[in-house]
């Protein structure tokens, strides 16, 4: 296969270029944005990757969807953008998911992209198979030329419907402990959803909006035919760069204070928080068992432990451990050893997986999943999907979820409240265009 030719341009104003790029591109069956926001986190590569277009593409459910996802990676050894749902985990696992699936995203979908825009500082290259240096200048000056989107105007909508009363997430938060305390598992990831039907969403407003509010280090817009998302996520999955792999599992909130003094305060809280604490280290080592699966022998360390980032709307207590990818192994199989994420599951993780599915009342689907792309080198960099808004514009559903971790010490009501602080920024952006919420008390 020949090789993608690259072009470098130099843009005044990378922000701005990026938006009209968007817009100019609106049409597109196949889109995917990746913005770092000038993250603060170690092992970023990119500022920004935006993917137009399609030379081909994979689209599948659970079954035999990593083996279609290997084969497809051997036709095409190129970039490749897209992403992986949490319920792979039913082919990786004996396990099964039987609840609703408002959005019906498929469990798999990626697409060699016929344009890859690299972004750093004042720069932009073009990576495609252009050769000729003219026609990779229109293509700028055409976007340069394009309007800048302007917010527009909503109707009112629809309900915003809670999967879970506050009762009920009591409840079924009880049930968690009530596992832990017999010994069934150690901590589990326990999630609630918020959905609407005949929903009608400017999809690129709604990323804009919530990337403005949250700017986190694994923004992704996407829209992938009918299916559309906008992520403010802050956390890794994993990433592969050569041989290393890198995981930065979150465990750990606190809120922010417009006051300094407060606002420290609130981190030193949450780094000092014995139950915290103990989430991060417990999802450690499940991460950390995760990857020795096709380490190197004695390749895996815990880089960081407990380090505290901050973002717009909340602290995060975010470790980081690396391996070696041994020589017999692919890149989908380092894949498939740690998916899905352990932040999202708990511990042990496969019973972990068992009691979520007993207990939580919707089909994961993409939440939980991963966004991320390949490059032509067979690296990788996938985030965790959470703080997302999940769109179908086909069937006009709508979803997002939210969770927190529940470990012998959790209160179900602080677990509530930490769910409540997580979906902020999403029901801030859906109140703009125009949707109303049930009353969460």
């Amino acid at each position: 296969m020949k090789q993608r030719q690259i072009h470098s341009f130099t843009i005044d104003k990378p922000a701005i270029f990026k938006k009209k790029l968007l817009a100019f591109y609106a049409s597109e069956k196949h889109l995917i944005y990746l913005e770092s926001n000038h993250g603060n986190l170690k092992h970023d590569t990119y500022s920004a990757l935006i993917a137009v277009g399609a030379i081909d593409y994979i689209k599948c459910d659970s079954g035999n969807a990593f083996e279609r996802l290997e084969l497809f990676r051997k036709d095409y050894q190129d970039w490749m953008f897209g992403f992986l749902g949490y319920d792979l985990k039913n082919e990786l696992e004996q396990l099964k998911s039987v609840h609703e699936d408002v959005t019906e995203f498929p469990d798999l979908y990626f697409f060699v992209p016929e344009l890859v825009f690299e972004f750093a500082a004042s720069q932009v290259k073009i990576h495609s198979y252009i050769t000729s240096q003219p026609a990779a200048n229109r293509i700028i000056e055409n976007i340069k030329n394009s309007n800048v989107p302007v917010d527009a105007n909503f109707p009112e909508q629809g309900l915003l419907i809670a999967r879970d009363s506050k009762a009920a997430y009591l409840a079924k938060a009880q049930r968690f402990l009530d596992h832990i305390h017999r010994g069934d598992i150690y901590e589990a990831n326990f999630c609630t959803q918020f959905y609407a039907r005949e929903a009608s969403l400017n999809s690129q407003q709604a990323f804009y909006d919530l990337n403005n509010i949250s700017e986190p280090p694994f923004a992704v817009y996407a829209q992938l035919g009918s299916y559309h998302i906008m992520s403010a996520s802050p956390e890794r999955y994993l990433k592969k760069i050569g041989k290393q792999l890198i995981s930065q599992p979150i465990k750990g909130t606190a809120k922010r204070s417009f006051h300094i003094i407060e606002d420290d305060i609130f981190k030193d809280q949450l780094y000092h928080d014995p139950k915290e604490r103990s989430e991060n280290v417990m999802i450690v080592d499940l991460v950390r068992n995760d990857l020795s699966k096709t380490a190197v022998k004695g390749s895996v360390k815990v880089e960081e432990l407990f380090g505290i980032y901050t973002f717009k709307q909340v602290h995060q207590m975010i470790s980081t451990v690396v391996s070696e990818l041994g020589e017999e192994y692919t890149a989908i199989d380092a894949i498939k050893s740690t998916f899905p994420m352990g932040s999202m599951t708990g511990a042990p993780k496969i019973s972990a997986m068992e009691i979520i599915e007993q207990n939580e009342s919707f089909k994961r689907g993409l939440y939980s999943g991963a966004i991320g792309y390949f490059t032509p080198e067979d690296d990788f960099d996938f985030n965790v999907v959470i703080r997302t808004i999940l769109y179908n514009q086909e069937k006009k559903t709508l979803s997002f979820s939210v969770g927190s971790a529940i470990t012998a010490a959790a209160l179900p009501e602080k677990e509530y409240e930490e769910c409540l602080l997580k979906a902020k920024a999403l029901f801030e952006v859906l109140a703009k265009q125009g949707f109303e919420f049930e009353d969460l008390s």
